[in-house]
């Protein structure tokens, strides 16, 4: 993917997964690419139509969810891209579970009943619900790994204040419930997911994506009961299939590890099972859309210039 130059362009940053312009200090525009990571590893080769997934799936979730609380995104020009507000973001990921699973499952399996500060009851099996979702924030680092944190260490170093990590648990909560109200129309349940926020002014806003494969967890509702039941694993839509077969394959991101060879088939594979996760989220069929750099830059220039005009 091409690296563009934007009139007003003040900053570009390059990410795990999108490429982030600043228009003015003011406007983001941010193309989700076709590169895939996991366990804080960008894999050595692109996933076809995984940014427009990305991008088309993130948008339609913002938009549903908008009465809600504010949230920076103002258009979507072209298939893997989107414009938006800039935020001062909080060094923060606002990770909310619904189920003991993934890395809460692996803390749990260990031994450990604190997650960030919040316990976690005793007789629990992998893939049950909690009582109630808990949140487990993690930092957002800019090199390495995130980090596991607390609500009160997030307060005491200062990475939010009270009154707005209390915001943001709130949009937190009411978010994840509307994202398992649109989920269950799909036949699906939101395991996990995970928001970022920042601010314009005093206002807390909504940023970057939601609901996405690459940010949340989906089950397939039909026959959880009986899975759970039976001890079986459940059927999920995630990209937690990319981790397992890492871990398969010996690879966890640690130092000293080789990620294993990508064939083109199961590089079709991970594309498939986006595209499914498109479908059976949005409840759409998903139409790809190859764009030329020239027409990408084209659009959002278009789209630029009616924004700032």
């Amino acid at each position: 993917m091409a690296t563009f130059n934007f009139t007003g362009q003040t900053k570009f940053y390059s990410g795990k997964v999108r490429d982030v312009y600043t228009i003015d200090d003011k406007w983001l525009v941010m193309i989700a690419s076709n590169r895939i990571s996991a366990f804080d590893v960008i894999l050595p080769k692109p996933i076809p139509f995984k940014g427009q997934v990305l991008n088309q799936i993130a948008a339609y979730m913002l938009k549903a969810t908008a009465d809600i609380c504010p949230n920076w995104l103002v258009n979507t020009p072209a298939p893997n891209c989107a414009i938006g507000k800039k935020c001062v973001p909080f060094k923060v990921e606002m990770v909310i579970r619904g189920n003991l699973t993934g890395h809460a499952w692996r803390t749990y399996s260990s031994g450990t009943r604190i997650l960030c500060g919040v316990t976690m009851p005793e007789g629990m099996k992998e893939n049950d619900f909690f009582p109630e979702p808990i949140i487990t924030p993690s930092t957002k680092a800019e090199v390495g790994h995130d980090e596991d944190i607390s609500r009160e260490d997030i307060i005491k170093k200062g990475i939010a204040s009270e009154a707005d990590y209390a915001v943001m648990e709130k949009y937190t909560r009411a978010l994840f419930a509307r994202g398992k109200e649109l989920a269950a129309k799909q036949g699906l349940i939101l395991v996990d997911t995970k928001y970022e926020f920042g601010k314009i002014g005093n206002e807390v806003y909504l940023m970057d994506e939601i609901h996405t494969p690459d940010s949340s967890r989906y089950f397939y509702a039909e026959g959880y009961e009986e899975r759970q039941s039976a001890g079986e694993r459940q059927k999920q839509l995630s990209k937690e299939f990319v981790r397992e077969w890492l871990i398969e394959n010996n690879f966890m991101g640690k130092q000293g590890q080789t990620v294993p060879e990508m064939t083109d088939e199961w590089i079709t594979t991970i594309s498939n099972r986006y595209i499914e996760l498109y479908e059976k989220v949005i409840g759409e069929k998903f139409v790809p859309e190859l764009l030329t750099d020239t027409e990408t830059f084209n659009r959002i220039t278009d789209a630029l210039q009616e924004i700032t005009a």
